[in-house]
């Protein structure tokens, strides 16, 4: 396949407007007319990534992370970004990357899936789309009622049996029960407000630091910290089968 009619596929899938603003989505170096016969997929574009793929003859990298959020005015060796993009150029590498549209799109509602949520909300709602019963809303991250109350350290527990994970880092009493849980992938430090505007008893995301851990606990809500990669890892998985289904003749491989 040509990699343009990959993004065309991929953005049916993920419109790129459900991005957030700040947020730089989409092909960001190469070719859209490259000839893709394999596919690479990753968290991140980082250095060993970068390598690997080319090393593989990786005709296209699709991340979830994007490798460039702000402009570039310099494109040279002096700057490690600017660096694995004249790698990416020289090995011929088309690199594509999906981040808050996908966040919105797919990552919201899979991570309820892996916790098993029971008609789960969206938490933090940044727009709506158009379905038979009317327009509904989207956003990142999902919330629910636990089908079972529950005490802090086996929430903790299910957590990482859920996202495959060797340990979390808890914020609140390990005792304390909890009986709404919010989850919201990536960096939760922002959606601490709205899972106290929605009741949430215990938040599960990453890169929650002492201070918002334990302000969240002074307001009554408990953190599990999964880290950031730890609830985003499910990207790669997700995005493995949709690669594969959608082009059966591409070779695919993951980070």
């Amino acid at each position: 396949m040509i990699c343009r009619e990959i993004i065309k596929e991929i953005e049916a899938r993920y419109p790129k407007h459900y991005a957030m603003e700040w947020d730089n989505v989409g092909l960001q170096v190469g070719r859209s007319d490259k000839e893709v016969k394999r596919i690479y997929l990753a968290l991140d574009a980082t250095d060993e990534v970068i390598e690997e793929a080319a090393d593989w003859g990786a005709d296209m990298l699709i991340t979830h992370h994007p490798m460039i959020f702000k402009a570039m005015k310099k494109i040279n060796d002096e700057d490690f970004i600017g660096r694995r993009v004249l790698k990416l150029i020289r090995d011929d590498i088309s690199y594509y990357a999906m981040h808050t549209n996908y966040d919105v799109m797919g990552m919201a509602e899979l991570a309820g899936e892996v916790l098993e949520l029971s008609e789960p909300e969206v938490l933090e709602v940044t727009g709506s789309m158009h379905s038979e019963s009317g327009e509904v809303p989207v956003g990142i991250g999902r919330v629910a009622d636990l089908a079972q109350p529950m005490d802090l350290k086996s929430c903790a527990e299910m957590v990482k049996k859920a996202f495959d994970l060797p340990n979390v880092k808890i914020f609140g009493e390990p005792d304390m029960q909890v009986h709404r849980l919010g989850v919201f992938p990536g960096s939760g430090k922002s959606a601490i407000s709205v899972s106290l505007e929605k009741g949430v008893d215990v938040l599960v995301t990453g890169d929650i630091d002492h201070h918002e851990g334990i302000d969240a606990v002074a307001q009554k809500m408990a953190v599990i910290d999964a880290g950031h990669y730890g609830v985003e890892h499910i990207f790669i998985a997700d995005m493995e089968h949709f690669c594969r289904e959608k082009f059966p003749e591409a070779e695919i491989r993951t980070a």
